[in-house]
This record gives structure tokens, sequence and C-alpha cells, in this order.
């Protein structure tokens, strides 16, 4: 272990315990300025933004991922084992799939299916089922109803590709009632596994894959308040 690291420049004792981690590092640098007392950035190699503050008096980080499951996949592995971090609470953006799932719902995801070969490293004799940490999911829905958002729970898929060559690779997950499509959640289940640390995906749907609904690149930084403040509750509650 040597911090810093390649990737992140905090020293220990830089970064809190409990981590929100978007893939967009300026969704990052957003929660800091709107939500965040006397935030210091810890992080700007690569410009993957990352910040410690106060929020209601507790003490947490909020830190950009990149985009996939071997950008996640890297910074995740560092919080966990590197700077002693126990919770990170994934905060993205997700392409729904099914037709109840709408442009701007939030959706927890409960386990992350994936066609990335991720879990191969850890020579499990079988098929890993990433899954979230129970009790982030419970405080994510206790948290969402107290703020009166509704939400949904359940399965989402982790793909390693945003453009997929397969055409019906969408309407598979779709038939087995999978509720979105995003880029990361599954690497992190893992990755929390692993280190026998938490984690949990809150997503908001962005755009729909069956649908003509989508939002800009402007909007998915700094419109998806729900989700954020349903997640700095999970992390600051005491």
């Amino acid at each position: 272990m040597c911090i810093p690291t390649p990737h992140n420049a905090a020293k220990k004792g830089d970064i809190a315990k409990k981590v929100l981690m978007p893939g967009d590092p300026l969704r990052a640098k957003f929660i800091a300025d709107n939500y965040l007392e006397n935030p210091v950035c810890f992080n700007t190699v690569r410009n993957m933004l990352g910040y410690t503050g106060t929020y209601k008096g507790e003490c947490v980080s909020v830190m950009g991922a990149g985009m996939g499951m071997p950008s996640a996949g890297i910074y995740t592995y560092e919080l966990y084992n590197f700077y002693d971090v126990d919770e990170i609470i994934r905060i993205g953006s997700a392409g729904g799939l099914q037709d109840d799932v709408n442009v701007m719902d939030v959706v927890i995801a409960l386990g992350a299916c994936t066609d990335s070969n991720y879990a191969s490293q850890f020579c499990l004799p079988g098929t890993f089922a990433p899954t979230a940490s129970y009790e982030l999911v419970e405080k994510a829905v206790q948290a969402a109803r107290k703020l009166g958002t509704p939400v949904r729970v359940g399965n989402v898929m982790s793909s390693d590709a945003f453009y997929n060559d397969n055409p019906n690779a969408a309407a598979a997950w779709r038939k087995m009632g999978v509720l979105c499509t995003e880029m990361e959640c599954a690497a992190l289940f893992m990755n929390a596994a692993r280190a026998g640390k938490k984690a949990v995906g809150i997503l908001t749907i962005s755009d729909h894959i069956f649908k003509d609904e989508a939002i800009s690149a402007e909007e998915r930084q700094t419109s998806f308040r729900k989700m954020m403040e349903i997640a700095l509750s999970v992390a600051c509650e005491r």
C-alpha cells in the first residue's frame, strides 16, 4: 500500500469513512459546492475531483469514479483498501429498460447483472452475484420515503459496452426484469465484497433505451438532486 496513489493525491485522513461516488467528477464538484460545508479538494489527478466536507455536522467525501468498471474499479479499490473507507454510495445515471421506469426516476440497485469479466480475477469456482449492502439499501429506501421521493429497487445491468454491437442485448435484459443499465455498480459491489466493506448504487434515469427520452449532459451534472439528497441522508445518518 502506498498513498498518495498514482490516481489519488489524498493523504491519510483526507477522505471520510463514507464516500458519495458519481461517475462524473463535475457532479462531485456540484455536490461539494451546493451541499457540503467547508469542502476541501483532496484530489485533482486526472481531473478526477474529490472533496471532503461536512453535511448536517457529519464528515463526508464525494469523488468521481469515471466511466466504466475499469475506472470505477481502480478508485473504489483504493478507497476501500488504501484510504480505510467503509461505505461507498454510487450516485450515477442510467438508461431505463422497463416501461414503468421513466426519465428522472430514482432506482436503488439491489443487485447488478453484468456482461463484464471483472469477477474472473477472484478465481471463483462459479458465477458471483454482485449485490449491494442490504443495510445501505434499507437506509436509502427509508431516506427516500422521508424525502417523499418514489424509488424502484431491483436488479440493474452493469455493462462494459456503451455502444453495444449486439442490437438485442438490451431487450434480453429487459425480458429478465432488469430495471436499467449503467456501467459501474457490479465492480463496486465486487470490490466491496472482497474488502469486507459496504456499497450501494442510487441511480437516476437519464435516458430510456426503448423510448425517445433523454436529458442533456449539463442536466446530468446538476439536476439529480433527489438522488444526491437520498445519498447524503444515507451517508450522514446518525
